[in-house]
């Protein structure tokens, strides 16, 4: 498979299933427990937010989820982790079969996070973007007590202008360094992600979290490119300008959002470091994958909370996770 786009500047494909999973089940689906099922994998930074929101929400419950593999082939995710390489539930091989059951003409990116009906095996939705949202304000009624506020209606503004630039920049910025095919394409896409980075370093330099005092699902949507910019961008993406533990604010922020229950407790750094350096072989031929970085520097105190805000705003953290779903611990910093 081919990233690099030779022309020049990478674009990325955003045409995803717009279907909607809700609670008045407008787009035919709606939204009842144990019907649906996330399918995910731990390297994918669009599918880490939708793991964090749920857990976060205390979804488990109610939404299953199914964890593919760390690779895929041009043939979609596959789900190798799970005996005999099928979803104990789905009871497919592949994320594709999904798409392929709704679509049979499918010729779109088959991506992660996706969402799943179970009883008739079709995909629901791909579209990571609204799927956290949705999550957010459609299973409201299978929220945990205490579930905390992640798209509040006073906030959403806010949250909206900073989705927008930090995908834009960052998020998918560090993707269009990455995949460049040109010394004039990476040269806009560092500059416009460096000059993010700092702008990101002044607005949390002043408060905790970006849209103020609580956690947001635009605090979700950074950290999960912050948490893989060291153990991927920095050297595979050749975003080198300086390693995230050289960036003192965004270094303290991310390690205060790791260590909240919910965040660190999601991250499988050798999945995330195996996808990279395995799968996008144009720009990594020998797929050699790097023994580091020491992610010990991910436990060591922040002191954010001299900020003040409330994590959580008036909820709780989320509750220990289940034995099913913890990372390896030889997978985790330690």
């Amino acid at each position: 498979m081919a990233y690099v786009n030779p022309a020049g500047e990478f674009t990325r494909d955003q045409r995803y299933i717009a279907t909607r999973i809700t609670a008045d089940g407008r787009d035919g689906y709606p939204v009842e427990a144990g019907r649906y099922r996330l399918v995910v994998s731990r390297a994918c930074p669009w599918a880490n937010r939708a793991i964090i929101v749920r857990r976060l929400l205390g979804l488990e419950d109610a939404l299953s989820m199914g964890i593919a593999g760390p690779t895929h082939d041009e043939r979609s995710w596959t789900f190798d982790l799970d005996p005999g390489g099928r979803d104990p539930v789905l009871g497919i091989e592949r994320l594709r079969d999904a798409f392929l059951t709704r679509y049979p003409d499918y010729d779109k990116g088959i991506t992660v996070p996706a969402i799943v009906d179970v009883p008739t095996g079709k995909v629901v939705t791909n579209d990571f973007a609204q799927i956290t949202i949705d999550l957010s304000l459609e299973w409201t009624g299978f929220h945990r007590d205490g579930a905390p506020q992640l798209y509040p209606s006073a906030l959403r503004e806010q949250i909206d202008e900073v989705n927008a630039v930090v995908f834009a920049d960052v998020n998918n910025g560090v993707y269009r360094a990455g995949f460049a095919g040109t010394q004039e394409a990476y040269d806009k896409a560092y500059n416009r992600l460096f000059a993010r980075l700092d702008w990101l370093s002044e607005r949390l330099a002043k408060q905790r979290y970006l849209a103020g005092e609580q956690i947001t699902e635009a605090d979700v949507r950074l950290f999960t490119t912050l948490v893989r910019f060291d153990a991927v961008y920095h050297g595979h993406f050749k975003c080198n300008r300086e390693k995230l533990a050289e960036m003192p604010v965004l270094w303290a922020y991310a390690r205060d959002l790791f260590q909240t229950p919910g965040f660190g407790d999601t991250i499988d750094f050798t999945h995330i470091k195996r996808h990279y350096y395995e799968v996008h072989r144009d720009i990594n031929p020998s797929g050699v994958v790097p023994s580091g970085p020491d992610l010990s520097g991910w436990l060591t105190p922040h002191d954010r909370d001299s900020l003040g805000g409330r994590p959580f705003g008036d909820g709780t953290p989320p509750p220990p996770l289940s034995p099913a779903e913890q990372v390896p611990a030889e997978h985790a910093a330690r």
